[in-house]
């Protein structure tokens, strides 16, 4: 699977990435999204905003009618 990719300045926070790979419109809404368990790391549900990413991680948004995912690489 060909996913889109994120090029980011390694350590980032979720939240932080979440807001910038437009996955939410704003922090508060990253925050929430995240709280309720929206997001996905590697496949696995994520509710820690400061879980820090690395270079490879997949990020994937999940919420009724829209589901995405990218790809974390480093600058």
């Amino acid at each position: 699977m060909d996913l889109p990719e994120i090029e980011v300045s390694l350590p980032i926070k979720l939240g932080q990435f979440v807001k910038l790979a437009s996955l939410a419109e704003s922090g508060a809404q990253a925050r929430e999204l995240i709280q309720d368990g929206c997001i996905k790391v590697n496949g696995e549900e994520e509710t820690r905003r400061g879980y820090q990413l690395s270079a490879g991680d997949v990020v994937e948004l999940d919420v009724p009618g829209t589901r995405l995912a990218v790809r974390v690489a480093a600058l």
